[in-house]
């Protein structure tokens, strides 16, 4: 008798990065094959994230904290602190590149892990890891640099392409002038790419309410969550 392949798998239980006390579990799909695309899109819709070949969603035991986050670009408002972040971002040079890595931008992000990170999995990563996490996609996937008018890196996004968006993949800045809010200075500039593409939604992961590497997505208003498979927006969110 044949058997159809396992499309889903799950991981063991493992400490969670976000919060105190508790067990993450994921389920995982490979997004390899031709039509790699089109199922990274259903899959960003139904609040999975991408992760070099694979898709993946938390499905943890008792515990719903993580809520898939995306921005609805054209109805974007800019707090003050966030208008602040914009005009700074005038000031930076910015180029959309390939996936491709550079000693540059692994040694921001080894200073990013080491002062923001430090305690995490990705702190103890090696350059052949970092090659893997900016080149290994199945998708449309673009390297957005972020440089100061003397040519300074300090800030890389890795971002990939979605039919209805962009998807912020990952995002590391020099830790060094926690004042320049790099991080959100690449924020801004991806809603703003996103709607000069004519797409509709900055898709940002998982806001998880009282994680400080987390909640902080909730300050880029109005947004969207996603709750039983409808996406609702934040303030009316079940």
């Amino acid at each position: 008798m044949q058997h159809r392949p396992q499309l889903f798998y799950t991981t063991e239980p493992a400490p969670c990065p976000y919060l105190p006390n508790r067990l993450e579990r994921k389920v995982l799909t490979d997004l390899s094959g031709e039509n790699a695309s089109a199922l990274h899109d259903r899959l960003s819709q139904a609040g999975f994230r991408r992760s070099h070949f694979m898709a993946y969603a938390p499905v943890c035991v008792g515990c719903r904290a993580c809520v898939p986050l995306r921005i609805p670009v054209a109805t974007f408002l800019p707090t003050r602190t966030q208008r602040k972040a914009q005009k700074r971002l005038q000031k930076l040079h910015i180029q959309i590149l390939a996936p491709v890595t550079t000693d540059e931008q692994f040694a921001l992000f080894e200073r990013y892990q080491h002062v923001r990170h430090a305690n995490g999995d990705m702190a103890l990563m090696k350059r052949a890891d970092y090659d893997a996490l900016i080149s290994n996609t199945p998708v449309q996937t673009s390297v957005i640099e972020f440089r100061t008018e003397d040519g300074s890196l300090v800030c890389v996004s890795l971002v990939d392409r979605l039919g209805d968006g962009l998807s912020a993949v990952y995002t590391f800045y020099d830790p060094a002038d926690p004042a320049a809010s790099w991080g959100s200075c690449s924020i801004l500039w991806l809603i703003q790419e996103t709607a000069r593409q004519g797409l509709g939604f900055l898709y940002m992961g998982y806001y998880v309410p009282g994680s400080r590497k987390m909640d902080y997505k909730a300050l880029y208003q109005p947004a969207e969550t996603l709750h039983d498979g409808h996406w609702y927006p934040f303030s009316k969110a079940p």
